[in-house]
């Protein structure tokens, strides 16, 4: 009789259950999965919802790292040897997370290949995005880095569907992201809402014609200034 094959091993599958190392917790919006300057000792994968990443200065100001969704990794600098977390982690909306200890996700990056493989091209993407949010900062308007910000979070150029609604998040928030103030932040979204781009209904609805301020210029509305017109406050 021949021998049997050990049954493949499915990351996916392995990121959904409880085990050895790997506890699941549901977070109410604003919990904390893990606060700066905690001990660095486990990662988070995101198996519903959204989580903020906030970096606190020493002078008090806080600043928006990220906005990650579902399927994305976070805290994963315990690997790169922090002792410490450099930033703090809120979920934005009720959120289920998979808690891999340090030990276990270790193990099975090295025993298994195809987790290695899902592992590093989720970091990957996130070293991706990040890039071009640089360029983002650097090249494009503000009124550009909010569209572009928006359509992110919608999960436009994401695989699998858009999800166009996006939960209630401040101007304030979405300022910090941008790097520019919050009177911008008002400008801009009443403008998009006026040309159809956007809509408000509990949440901020993200229609794909917003795609039309990222990529190309588009008619502006009579009576409204340009940017260089606005002033900052």
């Amino acid at each position: 009789m021949a021998d049997r094959q050990p049954p493949t091993f499915d990351p996916k599958d392995f990121l959904a259950k409880v085990g050895d190392g790997r506890s699941i917790g549901k977070y109410r919006k604003d919990q904390i999965l893990f606060a700066q300057g905690e001990p660095a000792d486990a990662v988070f994968y995101i198996q519903s919802g959204k989580v903020k990443v906030t970096v606190v200065s020493k002078q008090g100001k806080e600043a928006v790292v990220a906005i990650l969704a579902a399927d994305e990794f976070v805290g994963e600098g315990c690997l790169a040897g922090r002792a410490t977390r450099m930033a703090t982690a809120v979920a934005m909306t009720d959120s289920v997370v998979l808690r891999l200890e340090k030990s276990a996700i270790l193990r099975v990056i090295h025993e298994e290949p195809a987790f290695s493989e899902l592992f590093i091209a989720r970091l990957l993407g996130r070293n991706i995005r990040v890039e071009a949010d640089l360029v983002d900062q650097l090249f494009n308007s503000s009124e550009k880095r909010l569209a572009r910000l928006l359509l992110l979070l919608a999960n436009f150029g994401k695989e699998g569907k858009p999800e166009p609604m996006i939960a209630k998040i401040s101007q304030e928030t979405l300022a910090d992201m941008i790097g520019t103030t919050r009177s911008r932040v008002s400008f801009f979204m009443n403008k998009f809402r006026k040309l159809g781009f956007i809509d408000y209904n509990g949440g901020i609805e993200v229609h794909s014609s917003l795609l039309n301020v990222v990529l190309h210029d588009y008619p502006h509305i009579a009576g409204t200034p340009a940017e260089s017109d606005e002033p900052e406050q």
